[in-house]
């Protein structure tokens, strides 16, 4: 998990995005942001503060700025003091609002970055909870290569030297779309969806590692559109070496779950033995999947019919055996 991200960081990467400005040079810079919530101090300039939370961004709009017109400069000051004696990481004023005189005095003191936007404070607002929410939203990494197959993310997992990076190069060359080989960075977002991408630099992502062949640049080989930057992850298939002493699933109505950041993922145990197609089978696991997206479960709908036929053999029997027994 990302437990924060720095103040420079977030200029950094918004600064063109947002037409962020920072107007005090550039203290403040070592800041940590924990959290993806922003603050609207309306209310705490007027005297409330009682849920005033001290470690979130302070975004002023034009009603505070409205509001901070009508005061003296002494008491301008008093409120910008105890503002930002606080915890917060940094203000930023939306709209292109003036910022006060007081407020670069006392940022001056207590080490506070002030940015400006030209941004409204509404957009602002949201642009940079979805940003710090992705940012500092839970992650980990997994050992396996992510594919997009038939719009499913699949995640292939198991111990090295199984067929990963060989079933997802079958795949791609089959017009299916590489997300990330041998190490792949999951974060999950607010509404539990998992998210799946390289981990590492841009340059080495979507290399794919072959055994006895190499390293493999597949956009360059297949081209553009068999790679994607991220892709949710869906299921997980886990490739095994047949073991003879385990019992696979053969009719698919105890389905298994992985579970990744906490996040229930459908897991397919696949045994790998020579002569069996597994892109095939890849390629069947993902629609299947969109089957059941739909409400249709091929594994619950049969064992639905073979208990009617059941069901119905037995009635059947039970009126053969009445009418055998009928000597009128």
């Amino acid at each position: 998990m990302a437990d924060s991200v720095s103040v420079r960081k977030l200029f950094e990467d918004n600064k063109e995005r947002y037409n962020l400005v920072k107007e005090n040079a550039r203290i403040g810079f070592d800041k940590c942001i924990t959290t993806p919530k922003l603050n609207r101090p309306g209310l705490e300039l007027t005297g409330f503060w009682d849920h005033f939370r001290e470690n979130r961004i302070l975004l002023f709009g034009m009603k505070e700025e409205c509001y901070l017109k009508n005061l003296s400069s002494d008491r301008k000051l008093q409120l910008f003091k105890k503002l930002f004696t606080t915890q917060i990481p940094a203000a930023i004023f939306a709209h292109s609002i003036e910022v006060p005189e007081e407020s670069f005095i006392m940022a001056q003191e207590c080490n506070i970055p002030i940015f400006t936007t030209t941004k409204l404070t509404t957009h602002i607002n949201k642009f940079l909870m979805e940003y710090l929410d992705w940012e500092l939203a839970p992650n980990v990494t997994k050992h396996g290569t992510l594919v997009d197959v038939h719009g499913v993310g699949m995640l292939f997992t198991g111990k090295s030297g199984v067929g990963k990076s060989e079933v997802s190069l079958d795949l791609i060359e089959r017009g299916h779309r590489l997300v990330s080989d041998d190490s792949v960075k999951i974060i999950r977002r607010a509404d539990n969806v998992i998210i799946g991408m390289p981990e590492g630099e841009e340059s080495i992502s979507h290399h794919l590692e072959v055994r006895g062949l190499g390293i493999i640049d597949v956009p360059r080989m297949f081209g553009i559109r068999s790679v994607r930057p991220q892709k949710r992850v869906e299921v997980e298939v886990r490739l095994e070496i047949w073991d003879e002493s385990k019992n696979y699933e053969r009719v698919g109505i105890d389905s298994e779950k992985s579970r990744i950041l906490d996040v229930p993922v459908p897991l397919v145990k696949l045994p790998i033995i020579p002569g069996k197609n597994i892109t095939v089978i890849a390629e069947t696991i993902a629609m299947n999947h969109k089957l059941k997206v739909y409400g249709k479960d091929a594994a619950s709908e049969f064992e639905k019919r073979l208990k009617m036929e059941i069901k119905d053999k037995e009635t059947k029997n039970k009126v053969l055996n009445y009418l055998k027994k009928d000597y009128e």
